[in-house]
């Protein structure tokens, strides 16, 4: 809060903005107005930087800055040019600039390279996407310089993230992009390590803290040794301002209360700084965000981008004091750029084609109301209402209209001139390439992983401490309904019933765990799409995470119910027991991981899983014996796909197989044959051990087909239908 009251002198006299800049209100006390003199003059680039040096530098001194001391290459390291003109020329001073600490060893300089960006005859066409057109931008151009912050605004479905995703190189296949775009003068794409690019909801794990949480993150992203990384985790909290919280859990535990919206917005944040990128991207920082933590947000983005680092993002709305801290602004409606460039001569775009700013309206809510053609159909229900002036509102026209004026007005004025010019200055000459930054190996990644998911295991008690309950509490219940049993001849049906009943339950109760394996999807679709993670070290790392907690659940559960149902006296018997269960608990965790996996969603999935292992119970050979089922359908395939009937099977093997019952007083028969009649079974004494090996080929075929979910995105049909039943039902709310 003491980085906002440090502006408390800059916000006053900004909240007087509200006027027209071509009348009412003073220049000296109107924040967005230019100088006098240049209120018609077209926008000026005279303190833009030249591309002339291929590489735009400024100094700071090196003595501290940053926490951890990261050397050369730190946060502060990042592209850097001078603060934006739009706020210098204006308000020089009234911006404090973010304070270096003092000490740390020596007065030695070091220069920051610089980077920027530029696109030129932008257009990103998407079939479907909209069903008047298929061109979500058109013909957009622009740049982004080292340390300043570059907006780009409009209303809903205007282009502004497919625009911020084409400049990232992050759009669909379904996206064809046509124009050029150019990082430092060249066409080269941005390598990995250059750029970092904030989605806008982006997972958290919630049970580590801020600073496990970036650590963890700088071990998947960065190679070398643990120490090393330490120092740029403390670089990007302290780039966040996120000191006060390092140690806080990110979602709560327990009682205990997690960090609000804002914080967790700029942990996000932090994740992608630990790379130290020349260009960040982010997608609607202030989504979510009350206008206390935006104004928040803001300023630290903007002591962010004052240290030399090149910020492209997207926005709806915002506040006067949150529009004042823009250097420029791209202002999109349907695809269309209405207008590029600083935030003051936006006001003056506006004015110049009679929509001037009315008194005591924010900047931002006038531009929007102007070009957002949903206030049409407000205006029309509407209209036998009027205010004081008789006015409903200073946009007296229809929104198409004003569209096209502004758009024809931007076209023709010097501003769109001025644009190219510098888009060509830029662009002549090739400056200097951004080189490709080193990645973890992939045996390093695999390590975290399975770290992190043992301790987001062990503290989070909804993914397997709770079904450890159920399955104790299931365990018990089966084992004193099933108590008792003796081991004559006539309990062995019985007995087949308790084995049947406690697989195939503790399978159903598995389920459970379906809203924890989706958040940890959706923390690797995260990951993935900046590349800190892959589908075989996400899998694996899972998989061998998930290990103890799934043995843990098996021993306990089958100690339980082998002793109260009085199962066969003897330890080996016991630990193929525990073994078969412990597979069975696996292959489960396949399944539900693979249908997790094709849904991405709680309802479907959870619908899906009880279905398929109803029609498994019905399969596996207890209602009905396995050679009487219909084989078109019920025998092949579904009795050989369920993994009940090959546990179920090696259990009652390992309980029969050399197992005599006594007939009277002089016959007795095998426990074979005592069970062929209730369970078809194989006589063979090594069949038990092709069970179990069935199962662990089913435990890692389930895996492999998530593999190849993941890997190819053969899934994104299913997922893209589902989203746009969510985005039908929120239209309809």
């Amino acid at each position: 809060m003491e980085e906002i009251q440090s502006q408390s002198d800059l916000y006053r006299s900004s909240s007087s903005c509200a006027s027209s800049p071509t009348s009412r209100v003073p220049s000296s006390h109107f924040f967005y107005v230019r100088k006098p003199g240049s209120l018609r003059q077209p926008i000026s680039f005279e303190d833009s930087p030249e591309w002339d040096d291929p590489d735009a530098r400024m100094e700071y001194e090196a003595g501290g800055v940053g926490v951890g001391g990261g050397g050369g290459d730190s946060i502060n390291d990042a592209t850097a040019t001078p603060i934006s003109p739009s706020l210098s020329k204006i308000n020089s001073g009234s911006m404090a600039s973010p304070h270096v600490p003092e000490g740390g060893g020596g007065s030695a300089v070091r220069k920051i390279a610089g980077a920027s960006i530029a696109w030129r005859d932008l257009t990103v066409t998407m079939t479907g996407k909209r069903k008047y057109s298929d061109k979500v931008v058109k013909s957009s151009n622009g740049y982004a310089f080292p340390g300043t912050m570059t907006v780009i605004m409009g209303p809903a479905k205007s282009g502004k993230s497919t625009l911020l995703r084409a400049l990232a190189g992050r759009l669909p296949p379904s996206a064809k992009m046509y124009g050029e775009v150019f990082v430092n003068g060249s066409k080269s794409h941005m390598p990995y390590g250059s750029y970092g690019y904030v989605e806008r909801e982006t997972e958290l794990i919630g049970s580590l803290t801020v600073r496990e949480f970036l650590y963890y993150s700088a071990l998947l992203q960065l190679p070398g040794f643990l120490f090393q990384k330490r120092g740029v985790v403390e670089d990007a909290i302290q780039a966040m301002s996120l000191s006060d919280y390092a140690n806080k859990l990110i979602g709560g535990h327990c009682y205990m209360k997690g960090l609000r919206s804002g914080e967790r917005r700029r942990v996000s944040i932090a994740r992608e700084l630990v790379m130290r990128p020349h260009i960040l991207f982010i997608d609607e920082p202030l989504y979510h965000l009350d206008s206390v933590s935006a104004l928040l947000m803001m300023v630290t983005l903007k002591k962010l981008a004052s240290m030399g680092c090149t910020l492209v993002f997207t926005i709806y709305q915002s506040s006067t004091e949150v529009f004042g801290l823009f250097d420029r602004i791209c202002l999109l409606s349907n695809g269309n750029t209405l207008f590029f460039g600083e935030t003051l001569a936006c006001l003056q775009h506006f004015s110049n084609a009679g929509f001037p700013c009315p008194i005591m309206q924010s900047p931002s809510d006038h531009f929007l109301r102007a070009i957002n053609t949903d206030f049409d159909r407000i205006i029309a229900m509407c209209k036998n209402w009027q205010d004081d002036n008789g006015d409903f509102s200073a946009v007296n026209m229809d929104t198409a209209v004003a569209i096209r004026t502004l758009e024809a007005t931007y076209k023709s004025s010097e501003d769109a001139a001025s644009v190219e010019t510098m888009i060509f200055k830029l662009t002549e000459r090739e400056g200097t390439q951004l080189k490709s930054k080193g990645k973890a190996g992939a045996a390093t990644r695999v390590a975290v992983l399975t770290w992190r998911s043992l301790l987001v295991m062990s503290r989070e008690w909804k993914y397997y401490w709770l079904r450890l309950i159920l399955y104790m509490i299931l365990t018990l219940c089966i084992g004193t309904l099933y108590s008792g049993l003796g081991h004559s001849l006539s309990s062995v049906a019985t007995r087949v019933s308790a084995v049947f009943v406690f697989v195939s339950f503790a399978s159903l109760l598995g389920i459970a765990g379906i809203p924890s394996l989706l958040k940890e999807i959706k923390i690797y679709g995260s990951e993935a799409s900046n590349q800190h993670s892959g589908a075989f070290v996400f899998l694996l790392g899972q998989f061998l995470g998930s290990i103890p907690f799934l043995f843990l659940m098996s021993i306990s559960s089958s100690l339980v119910f082998y002793f109260m149902v009085g199962l066969r006296d003897d330890f080996s018997l016991l630990m193929y027991f525990v073994l078969n269960f412990f597979m069975c608990l696996l292959v489960n965790e396949g399944l539900m991981l693979f249908i997790a996996c094709l849904w991405r969603d709680v309802y479907w999935s959870t619908l899906t899983l009880i279905s398929i292992h109803v029609i498994m119970m019905l399969a596996a050979g207890h209602f009905r014996i396995r050679n009487a089922l219909p084989k078109p359908v019920w025998t092949y395939p579904l009795a050989y796909i369920s993994f009940h009937t090959y546990s179920i099977e090696g259990l009652l093997e390992n309980e029969y197989l050399g197992e005599v019952f006594a007939v009277g007083e002089v016959r007795s028969i095998s426990g074979y044959e005592a069970i062929r009649g209730d369970y078809q079974i194989s006589p063979d004494t090594s069949s038990k051990w092709r069970n179990m090996l069935v199962l662990l080929a089913m435990a890692f075929g389930y895996r492999l087909i998530v593999y190849v979910l993941l890997r190819f995105g053969l899934n994104k049909n299913v997922s893209a239908r589902l989203l746009l039943c969510h985005r039908k039902n929120n239209s309809s709310r």
